[in-house]
């Protein structure tokens, strides 16, 4: 088999490993916190809830760009392949978590924390070592490929983890073991280095000061979402705001050493080059959009469509993740044609067009009802996986080309650090907003609908003004928290008929769906504009433009 085909197949498999690590968590949660004994929606444990979700994902924005500057330096396949062994010890780690409580939640956060760093360095280099294996006139078809596997393993691992969480949530981490083990002996036998490794001193200053301003930047977010004092969300927090504050000066002293040290890590002149600043900004502004959906889809089926069509609580995890399988078939259909495509006319029109059908998309999502007929969502989600399928692959591809041959690491890091953060501040954007607008209109709404069924106006005053992150974390785990917040006493007092309607499938969705439904036009409001300037940031790309060693090129 051709060498450049052997590296497409082994860098997918480790990007789909990596992807789907980084959500199949997401729909397993309600399992692993049952497994290790933790009640989620205690106020002093959402803490946990979140760095589960948020520490993965924090940990790749913050070193994708370190560790492939490190690759372009010591190679590209060794740092690829070391990162095959630490994912595959960490997955071992994690499923052999020997704690309970908030000691077990430590033990698996911690884990995470190192498995992301072992998906870090598959994804920092996986682009770069495709770059260097394909020629120019193949590398979109291939780079699509490999992106849109990684895309499609974050929607996959919504299914996969839902299936592993009926059997075991151990088995949510077993399911890397095979993968990792595979990977490392396959990638470490057939792998080799193409592009000759540039030594140079590490840039110590730069790597320091991108790695803490953006940790405190993206964990001051985070932070964010969670309540503070009397407020809905922490916002106001004095910790909060100096967080974003420290961060942002130290980014600020970042861009000021990367411009005076000889051999930075972030090359800041690559966005001389508009092909490249075009598309990461670009794809900085979908990554945002995108992981803004992917949670608010997860809250509207788990917490409100799937109950009121029947389905119990403990089972809507995984049929959330089914019922989501439209945007994963769209990413895998238009990911690898378009590549294939925008390797002869250009990535300009189907980056541009595609990103123009993303936010359609968000458009006819804010038409339908909050109750809405199944085939019209269907039909939507695929629009928007083709859009972002045929995005994501020619624009990735515009990107790596565009770069000179020994900064193809660091590129591709730079690029990964644009769509990890993105989605990172997507879940501090967009909880956000949907947070403040439940806090306008719920504690109302849900003090009437419990006194309406007997509940002692006291008790529903207490219940209503509980922080509404709660509420909308129940909904995210596919959980009724009425008779959760209510508790036996309570519930014990009322008649049988009121009990059964505040514990039963439709009193939780019909209360929330009303505040939901604001909170979610503003969402997608927000989420339709971003993917408009995204376009218009690709279709500023300019012509084809490739890098070559004699130097750079464009074409029509």
């Amino acid at each position: 088999m051709s060498y450049k085909w052997v590296a497409l197949s082994n860098t997918t498999l480790g990007v789909l490993m990596s992807a789907l690590d980084g959500s199949i968590v997401i729909i397993s949660l309600p399992a692993i916190f049952r497994g290790i004994g933790l009640d989620p929606l205690a106020p002093g444990n959402i803490g946990y809830l979140l760095w589960m979700i948020l520490g993965y994902l924090l940990v790749q924005a913050v070193l994708v760009v370190t560790l492939g500057r490190l690759g372009d330096m010591f190679g590209r396949v060794k740092m690829y392949n070391l990162g095959f062994v630490v994912f595959s010890v960490a997955s071992v780690a994690l499923s052999f978590d020997p704690f309970h409580a908030g000691g077990g939640a430590l033990w698996l956060i911690g884990w995470r924390v190192v498995q992301a760093v072992g998906g870090s360095m598959l994804t920092a280099n996986s682009a770069a070592i495709l770059t260097d294996a394909f020629p120019a006139e193949q590398r979109g078809m291939a780079l699509g490929v490999n992106q849109i596997t990684a895309l499609a393993g974050q929607f996959l691992g919504l299914v996969v983890g839902g299936l592993l969480a009926e059997i075991d949530w151990r088995a949510v981490f077993w399911v890397s073991v095979p993968f990792g083990l595979l990977g490392t002996i396959w990638s470490i036998r057939s792998l080799r280095e193409v592009g000759t490794p540039k030594r140079a001193k590490v840039d110590w200053g730069g790597n320091v000061t991108f790695a803490a301003g953006t940790a405190l930047l993206l964990a001051a977010i985070t932070y964010g979402i969670q309540p503070y004092g009397g407020a809905a969300t922490g916002w106001g927090s004095p910790w909060v705001l100096g967080g974003i504050g420290a961060g942002v000066l130290l980014l600020l002293l970042f861009g000021v050493i990367e411009t005076r040290v000889a051999a930075p890590m972030f090359q800041l002149s690559l966005f001389k080059i508009r092909a490249f600043a075009a598309g990461n900004v670009a794809a900085l502004l979908t990554s945002v959009a995108r992981g803004g959906m992917q949670f608010m889809l997860i809250i509207w089926l788990q917490g409100i469509w799937l109950p009121l069509h029947g389905y119990d609580y403990e089972r809507t995890p995984l049929w959330a993740g089914i019922y989501m399988l439209p945007l994963t078939v769209g990413f895998l259909v238009a990911g690898p044609v378009s590549g294939y495509l925008s390797d002869r006319f250009g990535a300009r029109l189907f980056s541009t067009g595609g990103l123009l059908l993303v936010a359609a998309a968000f458009l006819g999502l804010l038409a339908l009802p909050v109750d809405f007929p199944y085939p019209a969502f269907a039909a939507l989600l695929v629009v928007s996986g083709i859009g972002q399928g045929m995005f994501s692959a020619p624009n990735t591809s515009a990107i790596m080309s565009s770069v000179p041959t020994e900064q193809r690491g660091v590129a591709s890091g730079m690029r990964a650090t644009f769509q990890n953060s993105g989605t990172s501040l997507s879940i501090g954007v967009f909880f956000s907003l949907m947070i403040a607008g439940l806090a306008s209109s719920l504690p109302q709404t849900l003090t009437g609908g419990l006194q309406a069924h007997g509940v002692p106006a006291a008790v529903a005053d207490g219940v209503a003004q509980l922080p509404p992150v709660s509420t909308l974390f129940a909904a995210f785990l596919g959980s009724n928290p009425v008779g959760h917040l209510l508790g036996p006493d309570v519930l014990a007092g009322l008649s049988p008929a009121d009990r059964n309607t505040l514990t039963g499938g439709e009193f939780f969705p019909q209360l929330v769906s009303g505040p939901f439904h604001h909170g979610l036009v503003v969402v997608f409001t927000a989420a339709a504009v971003m993917a408009v300037v995204a376009a218009v940031a690709s279709a500023s790309r300019g012509k084809r433009y490739f890098h070559t060693p004699e130097g750079s090129k464009e074409s029509q």
